[in-house]
């Protein structure tokens, strides 16, 4: 943040600021009776009055309506004190000299009251200017970004410099982590962590100063979409003192929902990659199991040709060959009903396409093809035997 967005937030009064602009008020009614005596001799009393405006002005104009007020007020006192007859006293006995008096402080209150209003509206429009400035800095700096663990980067990071503060950015469902923080080096307690996770599970600030007060010394404010909680970000100062001003609550608000939006963009990003990948590898599958069944197709077709052949010719085993042959009955079931109803017709064979072509479970698909040459080697070679010793009886 720039020096002109720094404007925004305003920093605690001192002593010396809180004088300052009464001081400064009677030093300028001061050095309006001062050259009020210099030019009183020459020019009369008559114009005097005039020179206790441009201090009156100057003060409620600068500092505002009560030091327009003070400054009304000294004035007609200074001129009722030095140049109203008698010198030197409150005291006044000229009719003409008590209307002077009552007007100059009637002319210089409502003088005070319209610089003040003049001042006040400016002192607005430099306000909203600098908050705008404020919040368009930081969407600027969150929109060049993506990534939870950046935006939270740099959300700490300027929040921190705005606020002069501690700040940390706590994600996740159930018990939160810590995503961003500064300084990095930041520890938090367990009290800590149950605040964050009670912000964002009631969406609202809990901490210190919060309406759902807390032992921490944090302040937790939920980041909230408009349908979820997606973190929580957390301000806390070194004095123990609150972080943020009630007149900068407002400003805070708008910079956690610019937080917010990066937040809900860097997830949407997230989703929309991972539909692409998933998009990508069903292309990828459905190529493959097309190349596939041009691959093997014929070879079945093939296979259980030559079985069906050798079982109406009557050559090799019959019962070896019809345990064979289940194998092409995958095409035939598939056809039909995919293994239904429910999975009554569902065989191994298609088990094993299922789980590895449409749930994506390759390697466990593999194992069951395995474990299916297994099964079929041990039931043809028992066959072989069984048969054979049929046969020699």
């Amino acid at each position: 943040m720039n020096d002109t967005q720094m404007e925004g937030v305003r920093r605690p009064p001192t002593a010396v600021g809180l004088v300052r602009p009464y001081a400064e008020t009677l030093a300028m009614v001061a050095a309006s009776t001062l050259a009020g005596m210099l030019i009183a001799p020459r020019w009369g009393n008559s114009a005097v009055d005039l020179l206790y405006l441009p201090a009156v002005l100057a003060a409620a104009g600068f500092y505002g309506l009560v030091p327009g007020v003070l400054a009304a007020t000294a004035s007609a006192l200074a001129f009722n004190y030095y140049f109203t007859e008698p010198y030197r006293t409150f005291h006044v006995n000229s009719p003409e000299d008590i209307a002077t008096v009552v007007f100059l402080f009637l002319v210089a209150l409502v003088t005070s009251q319209l610089a003040s209003r003049m001042r006040a509206g400016a002192h607005a429009a430099r306000a909203s200017a600098s908050r705008n400035a404020t919040i368009a800095g930081l969407a600027r700096r969150l929109l060049s970004i993506s990534g939870d663990d950046q935006i939270g980067e740099v959300a700490c990071r300027e929040l921190g410099r705005l606020f002069d503060c501690n700040t940390v950015l706590m994600t996740g469902e159930g018990e939160p982590r810590v995503a961003a923080a500064r300084p990095s080096q930041l520890l938090l307690n367990p009290s800590d962590i149950a605040a964050a996770a009670w912000a964002m599970e009631s969406g609202r600030p809990v901490g210190r100063g919060a309406d759902a007060a807390s032992t921490t010394e944090w302040v937790f404010y939920p980041v909230r979409s408009n349908s979820e909680v997606l973190a929580a970000i957390g301000l806390a100062r070194d004095d123990g003192a609150r972080p943020v001003p009630a007149s900068q609550l407002g400003l805070l608000d708008n910079l956690v929902d610019q937080v917010a939006l990066a937040l809900e963009r860097s997830r949407l990003e997230r989703e929309a990659r991972d539909f692409a990948a998933v998009r990508e590898r069903d292309r990828t599958r459905s190529a493959l199991l097309s190349t596939i069944g041009q691959d093997i197709g014929p070879h079945l077709s093939a296979m259980g040709t030559a079985v069906a052949g050798l079982m109406r010719g009557g050559e090799g085993d019959k019962s070896l060959l019809s345990t064979i042959g289940t194998m092409k009955e995958y095409g035939l079931i598939l056809a039909l009903n995919n293994g239904g109803p429910g999975t009554e017709n569902n065989l191994l064979v298609q088990y094993i396409y299922t789980t590895g072509f449409k749930r994506g479970q390759i390697g466990y698909a593999s194992a069951a093809s395995f474990v299916l040459m297994l099964i079929l080697m041990a039931v043809a070679i028992i066959q072989l035997i069984v048969n054979r010793r049929v046969e020699n009886r």
